[in-house]
């Protein structure tokens, strides 16, 4: 069978606007995290608040291509951007002092994607 990728338009438009800013900017971050969305949905990666308290120090901006799930605690003030975050992922990270965003929100503040890590 053909691989179709994501059927739903405002994915679709994510992963043509990251392509688009990562050819643009000569950013390869944001070409993977284009990538890593554009597999099927039971391929895509979840991570756990335990694991980003494990892989991040303090204001270190990290990219999650999946779901973000609230097991575990966090410390540290961090920068998570994700496909989605569970109510309890989101409030945890906040709680630590630090921001939860959508990709498209973090590709706007920075598009040259310095200083920013895949995880997952």
């Amino acid at each position: 069978m053909k691989r179709t990728g994501p059927t739903n338009p405002i994915m679709q438009e994510l992963i043509t606007e990251l392509k688009q800013v990562a050819r643009a900017e000569d950013a390869p971050v944001w070409m993977r995290v284009a990538c890593d969305l554009e597999k099927p949905t039971r391929q895509r990666h979840s991570v756990n608040v335990y694991k980003i308290s494990k892989v991040a120090n303090d204001g270190d901006t990290l990219v999650i291509p999946g779901k973000v799930l609230g097991m575990g605690d966090i410390s540290r003030k961090v920068t998570v951007a994700a496909h989605t975050f569970s109510r309890q992922a989101a409030e945890k990270i906040e709680h630590a002092g630090g921001k939860a965003l959508a990709i498209a929100d973090l590709l706007k503040q920075n598009p040259k994607g310095k200083n920013v890590r895949v995880v997952g």
